[in-house]
């Protein structure tokens, strides 16, 4: 247990001296038990295979829509059909943590999966690309509400002591899908055509729904204290939801234009965003306050930086190097496994005293990976050094980001899970946004081309993106990520 924790609550004993009848008190079967025993075993299986759809889900749902854009003839809104499912997460995330709180996770998870599916079957049987931006919107309430009832899930169902195993498990549960969805997905577009990948998920959401929700039902349903009057739904919290989502579309459709009427849509999505975020995140994240604000905003620039780097990857090993699309992609897969080892590391009982160097450890090995994976604009560099950069940075983003969620349970009083898991999120996903658009415009003002032309550049094997318009993205995002390391320095309370 880490200095955080001043009692071990695996045991269910304190640090106290008690009687010795109270020493030899027999300890509950379930307090032994790890993830898959007995009282566990369905409620993990459950709550496991849920990530793992939505993992398969956007693996998938990427290889296809590319094809689905250009049948649809909505290449001009292809950007669109990623940004609606951001920006509607973010004001599910609000909802779904003051849903939980208030009255359990259950109803929030059902209904999210629900409308995850019915967003996939949307899109899947649109006519038009507004229409499967719309679908696109729909599936990312469902998974906004999902991701927030699952760590709610997490906090209440399962002790202290299995919380690192059940996340590794969640990651774990990406690496199949990192490799075969792709692969799946685009044997499945090629032969049965695109609609087949988004009909055919909701399908699979019958499984986990069956095991999970029953287990849930009996371990985790109602709020956290029963007893305790349910407080009324915070109206300002969800109003602050709706401007964050706003805001960061506003944002991220002035970082795909290149003219200066963007500058509009810009200021507005400021205007919207700077009150929502200081209303959503912990008090003293914008300034790294030790504890919990460190652990939300440590998420956000860790998941930030890496993923607005690995987005540029495939196209800069297509338009720099020649290597096909799916070569491209597949130079990332091993990057699942190792994803999956580093958040296995963290959940080792014997490394719980060393997390927060764990946590800086693997936030040296994300900036490594990111400044790493430029040196492939060199010619004589082999192309497979990105391969391995990547590999070695998934490893510490397993460690750190895992990590991350298992203090944001530990720093959590149960009634403050749900709201607490949403911050989490929110800075996650924002980040993400922010990040993309800010590398977006420089990879565009280097030369390199609009984002929202990317399919475009990667069908027609394009190679007239400068080098520099690359460096530009993955150099700042390395330096972002050296901020991440500091800041890993602070998610430990002193005494």
């Amino acid at each position: 247990m880490s200095a955080l924790e001043p009692r071990d609550a695996g045991t269910g004993t304190g640090t106290d001296t008690g009687t010795a009848v109270e020493a030899a008190a027999p300890v509950p079967p379930a307090e032994t038990e790890g993830v898959l025993g007995r009282t566990y075993r369905a409620l993990s299986i459950g709550i496991v295979s849920v990530v793992f759809l939505i993992a398969f889900e956007a693996t998938a749902v990427g290889t296809a829509m590319p094809v689905a854009a250009r049948e649809l003839h909505g290449i001009p809104l292809y950007a669109f059909a990623f940004s609606a499912y951001f920006t509607t997460s973010l004001f599910a995330m609000v909802l779904s943590g003051q849903w939980a709180d208030r009255r359990g996770p259950l109803a929030p998870l059902a209904t999210g999966i629900g409308a995850f599916g019915a967003g996939l079957l949307l899109s899947g049987t649109a006519g038009s690309m507004w229409m499967f931006i719309a679908g696109r919107a729909v599936q990312g309430l469902g998974g906004g509400l999902v991701i927030v009832a699952l760590y709610v899930v997490i906090s209440r169902a399962y002790p202290e002591h299995l919380r690192p195993s059940i996340m590794a498990a969640f990651a774990a549960s990406w690496v199949i899908p990192s490799v075969v969805g792709p692969l799946a997905a685009g044997s499945v577009t090629e032969h049965l055509g695109w609609r087949w990948v988004f009909i055919g998920i909701p399908v699979l959401v019958v499984f986990p729904l069956a095991l999970a929700l029953p287990a849930i039902r009996r371990r985790a349903s109602g709020p956290a204290d029963p007893a305790a009057p349910v407080e009324p739904y915070d109206r300002r919290r969800i109003v602050l939801a709706l401007g964050i989502s706003v805001g960061a579309g506003l944002l991220q459709y002035a970082g795909q234009e290149r003219n200066w009427f963007a500058l509009l849509p810009a200021v507005a999505g400021v205007a919207l965003l700077v009150p929502a975020v200081r209303g959503l995140l912990p008090p003293g994240t914008g300034r790294a306050a030790r504890g919990l604000p460190s652990v939300v905003l440590l998420r956000g620039v860790a998941a930030g930086s890496f993923i607005a780097a690995e987005s540029f990857v495939p196209l800069m090993l297509v338009t720099q190097r020649g290597l096909s699309p799916t070569l491209a992609g597949l130079s990332l897969a091993a990057g699942g496994g190792t994803w999956a080892l580093g958040s296995y590391a963290q959940s080792r009982p014997r490394l719980e005293p060393y997390r927060e160097r764990l946590m800086v450890g693997g936030m040296v090995l994300v900036v490594a990976a990111i400044a790493g994976a430029p040196s492939v604009l060199i010619a004589g560099v082999p192309v497979w050094m990105v391969a391995v950069a990547w590999a070695v940075g998934c490893f510490g983003m397993g460690m750190v980001l895992a990590s991350t969620s298992v203090l944001l349970l530990k720093l959590s009083p149960p009634e403050e899970a749900g709201a607490n898991s949403a911050a989490l999120q929110i800075a996650d996903g924002l980040s993400n946004v922010l990040l993309l658009a800010a590398g977006g415009a420089a990879f565009a003002a280097l030369g390199g081309g609009a984002v929202g032309a990317v399919h475009d550049s990667v069908e027609a094997g394009a190679s007239g993106a400068h080098p520099g318009a690359f460096a530009v993205v993955f150099l700042p995002m390395a330096g972002v990520a050296l901020v991440g390391a500091w800041v890993a320095g602070r998610v430990r309370v002193k005494p």
